[in-house]
C-alpha cells in the first residue's frame, strides 16, 4: 500500500521542472585515485547557472560541496595531488585561475587576467606552473570602453573586419583577437606568451611528461578559417620558444594532442583529409613518434567515431573526440557514440581491435584515470536520468583484446528528490526499414502510463547536425511533450553519426534525399501504429531538423502542424551568413557566386510554394551559426502565401544553442510556446 501511496502521489512532468534539474559534468580524479571533484550545474538567482566544484570520497559517502563560487569550473588535480586549480569568474568578463588545497579551505586567485576569455589550462609536470589558453577582449568593447561611452551619450563603435574569423556562435563577436597559449607561474601569478601564431586561435596543446615541450594541434595557413585539413601538429620548446613540425604527417584536421607516458608518442584525433571533402569520415585515433613523426591509425579498421555525440538538453554537449592514454602507455581509452549509446573502449597502442567496457543503454561519458591507472572517473546518464558521476575500479589490462566489463559505482544523485516525485516516460527502441532496405533506428516516448493501442496526436522530432544522434540520454523536452499526452518519435536517420562512415556520408552533397526518405519512412510507419491518431501528425526540428522540417512540409500534406526551430532555408544565403565558412565543393557543393544550382536545389525555400502546413518558426537574432534570415525568408514566403505562420524571435543575447544552454527564461518561453502551438494545431 506505501509503494501505490508514493507512486500516486507522482505528477507528470512540466516546464518548470527544467530549473529544478541539476547535471553533474567534467569528473576528475585525484592522483591517487581516492577522490573526485567534478562541477554541479543549477540554475542560480536572477536567471542565471550556478556551477561549483564538489568533491566526492572515491568508495563513496556523502558529496560535499568543494568551492563556494558562483561560476567555477574545469577543475584539475596538480600533479602531487595537494590541490585543485580550476576557473573562476567572479566578475563578468574576467575568468581567472584559482587554486584550492585538496582538503579544502578558501580558494585563491592566481591570476589577475583584464577582461578576456579563459579556455584550457594544465599543469606543468613538476606543479611549478599552470599553461592556459587565454584571449583578450578586443579594447573597444571592455566593460571601461562602455562605460565610457555611456558616459560621453556615443554610440557601440562599428567592427572594421580584415580577418575573416571574428565570431562564433556562442562565443560571439570577437574580431581579430586569438587565443594565445601562456605559461602561468605558480608562485606569483605572472604570464609569459609561448604561442600566438594560430590563425583562429582554435589551437589544443598538451604538455610533455618531462614538461619541457608543448604538443601543439594548430593551423597557420591565412586562410585556416576555411581550411581545417592544413592543421599541424608541432612541438614548441616551452624555454626556448623554437617550433619543431613532426615530419611526414598527413593533411587533414588534427585534435585534442595528447603525449603518451614515456613522451616519445603523441595520439591524436582527427581525419586523414587534403581538401576539406571528406567531411563525413570517421574520425579517427591517430599516433605518431615524436621523434620521427608520421601517423597510424589505431582505429581505422573499425567503422567508429570519435566524434559521435548523442544529444540531449540536460548535459554538456562536447563535440570534441575523448581519449586517454593508460598510464601504462600500451592501451588508450576512448569515448565512443554507437547506436544512441556512448561507450568507453580501449586500443592497443600498437593498433588491433577495439575492445568495449562499457555496454547497454546509457551514455558513459570519459572522465580520467588514476595514476596508476587503476581507477576510473566517468558521468554516466541514462533516457531515465541526467548524468551523474561514477568511478569504476579498474582490472589490469593484459594481451591485445582484453575482455574486461567495467562496473561503476554512482558517487552522485543529484536530482533524486527531483525525479522521485516525476512520472517518466521510457521510449521504447525500434528499426524501420526505409524505401531501399536502409533501416532507421527509431525510438517511441508515450505518455507516462499510456496505453500503446490508444490513438493520439504524435509528433516526429528530427536531430540536428545532421552528424550527431538521438538515442539512451535524457531529454527534459521530449518528457515535456510525453506529458501532455502527445507520442514523441524521434531517430537517426541518414547523415546520423553513430551507424558507420556509410550512413553518415549518406546525403553528403545531397541534403534532401536519402534522410528525407529515411524521415517519411518512420512518420509513414508511425501513422500505422496503433498508438498513432494520423490526422493528428506533427513534425518537428531544430537546426539541421528545421532544415528537414521545412523539406518534409514542402513534400507532403501528411503533417498537420510543424515547428522549425533555428532553421536553414536557403543553402546559398546560408553558406556566407554562417560562422562556419564552408570550402566550395567540400562538405556541400558549388559556391554562392558562380555555382549555385546545386545548394538551390538542396534548398526548402523553393518547395514553400506547395506548403499548407501551419508552422511556428523560432529563431534567435544572435544565432551566428544559422542566420536569422532563414526564419525570416520562410516567414515571409509563408506570410504572403496565407499559410498560418506564427514567428517567435529570440534576442541577441541568445545563441543557436539556445535550447541546451540559454537563458533559463528563454528556455522556459520557447517551452511553452511550443506547446501552445501543438494545443492549438494538433485538435
Amino acid at each position: 500500500m506505501a509503494a501505490r501511496t508514493t507512486k500516486s502521489r507522482r505528477r507528470n512532468i512540466t516546464a518548470d521542472d527544467l530549473l529544478r534539474l541539476r547535471s553533474t559534468s567534467a569528473p576528475a580524479l585525484s592522483p591517487d585515485g581516492e577522490r573526485v571533484v567534478y562541477v554541479v550545474k543549477s540554475v542560480g538567482e536572477k536567471n542565471s547557472y550556478r556551477t561549483q566544484l564538489w568533491m566526492s570520497d572515491a568508495e563513496g559517502g556523502e558529496p560535499l560541496p568543494f568551492t563556494s563560487g558562483e561560476h567555477d569550473g574545469k577543475p584539475r588535480w596538480s600533479p602531487d595531488g595537494a590541490c585543485v586549480a580550476f576557473v573562476r569568474t567572479h566578475s563578468k568578463g574576467r575568468p581567472q585561475v584559482a587554486l584550492i588545497d585538496a582538503d579544502g579551505g578558501e580558494a585563491r586567485l592566481l591570476t589577475d587576467l583584464p577582461e578576456g576569455t579563459l579556455g584550457s589550462l594544465r599543469w606543468s609536470p613538476a606543479g611549478d606552473a599552470l599553461f592556459i589558453s587565454w584571449r583578450a577582449t578586443a579594447e573597444s568593447w571592455t566593460a571601461a570602453a562602455a562605460a565610457s561611452r555611456a558616459e560621453q551619450g556615443l554610440s557601440d563603435p562599428p567592427r572594421v573586419i580584415d580577418d575573416p574569423w571574428y565570431r562564433y556562435d556562442g562565443d560571439g563577436y570577437f574580431d581579430a583577437q586569438r587565443f594565445v597559449l601562456m605559461r602561468v607561474d605558480l608562485a606569483d601569478g605572472s604570464t609569459r606568451t609561448l604561442w600566438d601564431k594560430d590563425a583562429t586561435g582554435s589551437f589544443e596543446f598538451d604538455v610533455s611528461p618531462d614538461g619541457r615541450s608543448l604538443a601543439l594541434a594548430t593551423n597557420r595557413d591565412k586562410r585556416g578559417f576555411a581550411r581545417d585539413w592544413a592543421t599541424e601538429l608541432l612541438l614548441l620548446n616551452v624555454a626556448s620558444g623554437k617550433l619543431r613540425a613532426l615530419p611526414d604527417m598527413p593533411a587533414g584536421p588534427k585534435m585534442s594532442p595528447r603525449f603518451s607516458p614515456d613522451g616519445k608518442r603523441i595520439a591524436w584525433a582527427g581525419v586523414i583529409d587534403e581538401d576539406g571533402s571528406r567531411g563525413c569520415d570517421n574520425v579517427e585515433l591517430f599516433v605518431t613518434d615524436v621523434s620521427k613523426g608520421g601517423a597510424r591509425s589505431l582505429t581505422g579498421r573499425s567503422d567508429h567515431c570519435l566524434l559521435a555525440p548523442t544529444l540531449g538538453d540536460c548535459a554538456e554537449i562536447e563535440f570534441s573526440a575523448s581519449f586517454a592514454w593508460h598510464p601504462d602507455g600500451r592501451r588508450l581509452w576512448l569515448q565512443i557514440g554507437h547506436h544512441g549509446e556512448t561507450h568507453l573502449a580501449t586500443v592497443s597502442a600498437g593498433g588491433g581491435p577495439l575492445c568495449f567496457h562499457t555496454s547497454g543503454r546509457k551514455q558513459v561519458r570519459l572522465g580520467n584515470l588514476s595514476a596508476d591507472g587503476k581507477r576510473l572517473a566517468v558521468t554516466l546518464e541514462t533516457v531515465t536520468h541526467p548524468p551523474e558521476v561514477h568511478v569504476a575500479d579498474v582490472p589490469r589490462l593484459t594481451g591485445r583484446a582484453p575482455d574486461v566489463t567495467l562496473s561503476t559505482r554512482a558517487l552522485t544523485d543529484v536530482n533524486r528528490e527531483v525525479l522521485a516525485g516525476l512520472n517518466i516516460s521510457t521510449p521504447k527502441a525500434s528499426w524501420v526499414t526505409s524505401e531501399d532496405g536502409t533501416r532507421v533506428h527509431t525510438w517511441v516516448m508515450l505518455p507516462p502510463g499510456a496505453s500503446p493501442r490508444r490513438k493520439r496526436p504524435t509528433i516526429v522530432t528530427i536531430h540536428g547536425g545532421p552528424q550527431a544522434q538521438y538515442g539512451w540520454a535524457f531529454f527534459h523536452e521530449f518528457q515535456l511533450m510525453a506529458a501532455q499526452g502527445w507520442v514523441v518519435i524521434y531517430s537517426n536517420p541518414r547523415g546520423s553519426k553513430g551507424y558507420g562512415r556509410d550512413v553518415c556520408a549518406g546525403i553528403q552533397h545531397a541534403w534532401g534525399t536519402k534522410d528525407w526518405d529515411d524521415v517519411r519512412a518512420v512518420s509513414e510507419w508511425a501513422s500505422e501504429q496503433a498508438f498513432c491518431d494520423a490526422s493528428r501528425l506533427g513534425i518537428m526540428g531544430g537546426s539541421f531538423g528545421g532544415y528537414m522540417t521545412l523539406w518534409a512540409i514542402g513534400h507532403s500534406r501528411m503533417y498537420k502542424a510543424a515547428i522549425s526551430d533555428r532553421c536553414v532555408s536557403n543553402m546559398v544565403s546560408m553558406w556566407g551568413a554562417s560562422d562556419v565558412y564552408i570550402w566550395p565543393d567540400s562538405f556541400l557543393p558549388g559556391n554562392t557566386w558562380d555555382d549555385t544550382k546545386a545548394l538551390w536545389d538542396m534548398s526548402p525555400q523553393q518547395f514553400l510554394g506547395k506548403v499548407r502546413t501551419p508552422t511556428l518558426l523560432i529563431h534567435s537574432e544572435g544565432d551566428l551559426r544559422c542566420n536569422i534570415a532563414e526564419s525570416e525568408q520562410v516567414h515571409a514566403a509563408l506570410a504572403i502565401r496565407g499559410v498560418p505562420v506564427r514567428f517567435v524571435r529570440y534576442p541577441r543575447n541568445t545563441s543557436h544553442g539556445m535550447s541546451r544552454g540559454g537563458p533559463p527564461d528563454m528556455r522556459l518561453h520557447r517551452l511553452g510556446e511550443m506547446l501552445r502551438w501543438w494545443n492549438e494545431r494538433l485538435v
